[in-house]
Parts: structure tokens; C-alpha cells; sequence
């Protein structure tokens, strides 16, 4: 817990101990952590060193007030933040005067093999200040779904993400529940009917595209600095973006199999099965990631139809939009 202010598992344990407690001596610490004494010491000749414990006249340990001890510490960690994004932004408007007068070479690296490109792809998400764009898109090489905790990490920093996926793509297995989980977190979805690549990109100074590869050749992607191609790439983002479907997380909700009784509304699965249909995937491939026959799903259709009064799928597609039913 306390490991971003420097202190390790062992001066955590010691610590928590003593502010338990009005003072104790090497014995009672080591009772009480079952450790050796002389450990304990070493740990408490540490934790003075950090204002964190001080002893008493009789030869015992005490800690300090942790609002005040542990305070100091953290509000020392926060200058220290601040002066690293201070020197952040200076040298981020260094590195973008010098990438001004660089060649078309020095603007574009080539990343090759799974694990490069599994870090790059990390660092142009890190590098963003206020959002991340990506397409989603067969076949998951490097980052499979599932496989990218940095996501869910700076949507809860307040770091935007939008996120196209293709119909192929949200048809694999699991890929349905991994983006109900990211409509969740607050990821902006949308799907369109195919995309022409896969793509990543951090605001409008990074994007990582990766290169196709043939069977038994290494894998590898190319990392765009700022640049006239990056532009490109930030338009064709936007275009894609707006004749993209968007998904909607109470409509996906779990995407488990649910009791599918006869109602005289939809139901949650009725839901979730619209959903996806509208989002452009087959009857197969929503009866797969529902966990549904496709018997099953096709009668639930047909009861919809019922409900609805229309005698087609696309019509029973502009009565669910206009009543609100996916």
C-alpha cells in the first residue's frame, strides 16, 4: 500500500504495528511480525532514517502521527510529480522543435517481433494527455482481447478512448464481453462493417499502425511521430468514427445467456440480441457469443417481429431504434 512512497513490505509491516500500539520493544515487534530481531531493527533503523518511528526514553519504538509523517511523504511525492511534468512539457516542445526539421525517415520507426510491439503500444497510450483513438480489427497478434490493462487505467485517469471495432472482430469469441467490460470503464464503442487496418492513436502526436505480415514472418508496426501521414491517419479516424454504429453498455449488458420465456416486452437478452444484430454481426455469430442455438435465437426474432407488428427484419430494426429497444 505504502510502496509508492518508497517503503518496501517490511517497513509497511513494522509501521503497522507500532501505530497500533503506544510504543513496543525489538522483542514485542519481532513477536508479533515472527521475524528475527535483528530484521526488526534493521527495518526500524530505516523507518527514523524516514521520520516514521522514533524511540522513547526507555529504550522502545514509537511511531509518528501518520497523518503527519506519512503527509510529509506524500506531499514531497507530489512536488516531485509535479517538477517531472514540468520537465514533461519542456521537453516534450523540445523533442516537437527538433522533430520540425527531421526527414520523412526519422519521423516513421519500424518496430518488429510481438514484445516490441506490445510496448510501443503501451507508450503511445501513456503518451496521451486527453484521448485515444483506435480501430479493432482480425487478427489479435501482438494485443489480444482482453490484454490491454493500460485502457481501463487512464479512462479512470479521465483519458478519452474511442474505440471503432469491425464485425469480424466483435464476432470472435469473447470479444462481445471484453467490450461490454470497456463500455463499462466508460470507452466510447462504435462498429462498422469492415476496417481497412488496425490502428492506434494519442491525440494527434502518436499512432502506432501495425504492418501486414505473412505466415512464418515476424510481426511488425510502424510508429508515426508527428507528421502529414499522422494527419491522415487522424482523419480517417473521424470519418470512420462518425458512419460508425455505437454500442451501448446497458444493451450488451453480461453478455450471458439469460431465461429466454415469452414476455410481451423484450427482455435483457432480447436486448443484447438486438444489439448486436444492429451492430451488423449474423445470426451465427450472435447465437455464439450468447451462448444461444441458433433455433433459439431465430424464435426469439420471430417473437420480437410479433411484438413489434412488422413482417421483416429491417423493419423490426427501425421499430427497435425508434422505441428504444437496443
Amino acid at each position: 500500500m505504502l510502496g509508492a512512497l518508497g517503503l518496501t513490505p517490511e517497513h509497511e509491516a513494522v509501521y503497522g504495528v507500532l501505530a497500533g500500539r503506544a510504543q513496543a520493544d525489538l522483542a514485542e515487534l519481532g513477536e508479533a511480525l515472527q521475524v528475527p530481531a535483528a530484521t526488526v531493527e534493521a527495518t526500524l533503523s530505516h523507518l527514523m532514517a524516514f521520520g516514521l518511528v522514533k524511540s522513547t526514553p526507555d529504550g522502545a519504538f514509537a511511531a509518528a502521527p501518520p497523518a503527519i509523517a506519512l503527509g510529509a511523504m506524500i506531499s514531497e511525492r507530489r512536488a516531485e510529480l509535479r517538477s517531472a511534468e514540468l520537465a514533461l512539457v519542456t521537453l516534450a516542445e523540445e523533442h516537437r522543435k527538433a522533430m520540425a526539421g527531421r526527414t520523412i525517415n526519422e519521423l516513421i520507426e519500424v518496430v518488429t517481433g510481438v514484445e516490441a510491439i506490445r510496448h510501443r503500444f503501451a507508450q503511445v497510450q501513456h503518451a496521451a494527455r486527453t484521448q485515444v483513438r483506435s480501430f479493432v480489427t482480425r487478427p489479435f497478434v501482438a494485443v489480444p482481447p482482453g490484454a490491454n490493462p493500460v485502457e481501463s487505467q487512464l479512462v479512470a485517469q479521465g483519458v478519452r478512448y474511442r474505440v471503432v471495432i469491425d464485425q469480424p472482430a466483435l464476432s470472435e469469441p469473447g470479444v462481445a464481453a471484453e467490450t461490454s467490460v470497456s463500455l463499462r470503464d466508460g470507452v466510447e464503442v462504435r462498429v462498422t462493417e469492415s476496417l481497412p487496418m488496425k490502428l492506434i492513436l494519442a491525440d494527434a502526436e502518436l499512432a502506432l499502425v501495425p504492418l501486414t505480415a505473412t505466415a512464418g514472418e515476424e510481426p511488425g508496426a510502424v510508429l508515426l511521430h508527428r507528421s502529414g501521414l499522422l494527419t491522415a491517419m487522424d482523419a480517417l479516424f473521424e470519418i470512420v468514427w462518425r458512419h460508425g454504429y455505437p454500442l451501448d453498455a446497458s444493451a450488451l449488458g453480461d453478455l450471458t445467456a439469460e431465461d429466454a420465456r415469452e414476455a410481451d416486452a423484450p427482455t435483457a437478452l432480447d436486448r443484447k440480441i438486438l444489439a448486436l444484430l444492429l451492430a451488423g454481426l449474423t445470426d451465427q455469430a450472435v447465437a455464439g457469443q450468447l451462448d444461444l442455438s441458433l433455433r433459439t435465437l431465430q424464435r426469439r426474432l420471430r417473437h420480437l417481429m410479433d411484438l413489434a407488428g412488422v413482417q421483416s427484419r429491417m423493419q423490426l430494426g427501425w421499430y427497435a431504434a425508434r422505441h428504444d429497444w437496443a
